[in-house]
């Protein structure tokens, strides 16, 4: 198969490809609250929630998430626990955390307009290649590709691209057959389009072809090969890791919670006092070591109360939760005491937040 754009796209009928995704788009579109007006800032905020997300996970976050923060401003002037308090269950936090440093970056250096022009708005942080062209050709109108994977299995197909879809060398074959393919009047629809008839007809498995609106220009449907393609490479199996976590009380029944590094993983959320194992180590033992070490206190761990698994893109925590006692630990910016009602204040990731809930029920 030749990569050459040119090549690809002879005899593709691009003109008439745009017409009737277009038209198919602005007929059946899903409403979505996004989708209200073209502001960049909204566009933005729904564009990064969106990655890695279901969309219908994210709707209720994004309204609740622009409720809190109508604007560039209120976002930018926020408390950073608040808003990764207000992010909490999406995941991948540092999503969040980049969005309100560019958003900061924008209130400062931008006045408060998110910019406009390719290089400039692909200078803020977080915003990648495909958030760059999404903001652009929605909120204003500009012929820029957004390339994402639903975008990529829809192409492969329309066109018969037999290349590897994980590796970055193919992304820019969809970024440069985007930018000769893209609608200049209606740059916004189109963009949109792809993504939505890669979200509800060109699916991954068993695609609604009877239903596409742009069959008549797909070469995989009339080769019978739309269940092959995209081809994408299998990622590495997650990780291992085991982890063993203490819920431990003072004298006064609050519970000891911690706040992560500010960078790496999670950062900036809390979370119950926790290490990993490696293979052998006695979990109780460990866990009594490391907080006297750690803290300074006086640990006694007790029943074990939970034990479950936690999947992230590259690593697989499986952990054992003990609750236990603590004394001696002197609080600071760090490291709290809290009462079980004000655990609901603090932003937990996915994990910890699955132990709040057993706590909360009294298990």
């Amino acid at each position: 198969m030749t990569n050459n754009v040119t090549d690809l796209l002879q005899s593709f009928e691009v003109e008439e490809f745009q017409r009737d995704l277009i038209n198919w788009f602005k007929d059946e579109q899903r409403i979505l609250p996004w989708r209200e007006n073209q502001d960049p800032y909204r566009v933005w905020v729904s564009e990064i929630m969106l990655q890695q997300t279901r969309v219908d996970t994210v709707i209720p976050y994004f309204k609740n998430f622009v409720e809190k923060y109508p604007t560039i401003e209120a976002l930018a002037e926020a408390p950073q626990d608040e808003v990764l308090k207000a992010w909490e269950g999406l995941g991948y936090y540092s999503r969040a955390r980049n969005l309100q440093s560019a958003v900061r970056d924008v209130a400062e250096n931008y006045g408060g307009v998110v910019p406009d022009e390719p290089r400039e708005i692909s200078k803020l942080k977080g915003v990648g290649p495909y958030t760059a062209g999404a903001i652009l050709s929605i909120a204003y109108g500009v012929p820029e590709p957004a390339v994402d994977g639903n975008v990529m299995r829809v192409l492969s197909r329309i066109l018969g691209i037999w290349e590897d879809i994980a590796k970055p060398s193919t992304r820019k074959i969809f970024e440069e057959l985007i930018r000769e393919i893209i609608s200049k009047n209606d740059p916004s629809s189109f963009n949109q389009g792809l993504m939505e008839l890669g979200a509800i007809i060109c699916t991954p498995k068993s695609p609604s072809c009877l239903l596409c609106p742009v069959q008549s220009h797909c070469r995989a449907f009339h080769e019978g090969s739309q269940e092959e393609l995209p081809i994408k490479s299998k990622k590495k199996a997650p990780r291992p890791v085991t982890i063993a976590v203490a819920v431990l009380q003072d004298e006064q029944g609050r519970y000891l919670i911690r706040k992560r590094p500010e960078e790496g993983l999670l950062a900036g959320l809390w979370e119950f006092v926790n290490v990993e194992l490696t293979d052998g180590e006695l979990k109780e033992l460990k866990l009594t070591e490391y907080v006297s070490k750690e803290y300074g206190g006086q640990v006694s761990i007790q029943d074990e109360i939970l034990t479950f698994t936690h999947v992230f893109s590259h690593i697989k925590w499986y952990l054992t939760v003990y609750k236990g006692t603590v004394d001696g630990i002197i609080e600071n910016e760090t490291v709290r005491f809290v009462e079980e009602n004000e655990l609901e204040q603090f932003a937990f990731p996915v994990a910890h937040q699955k132990i709040v809930k057993d706590i909360e029920r009294g298990e």
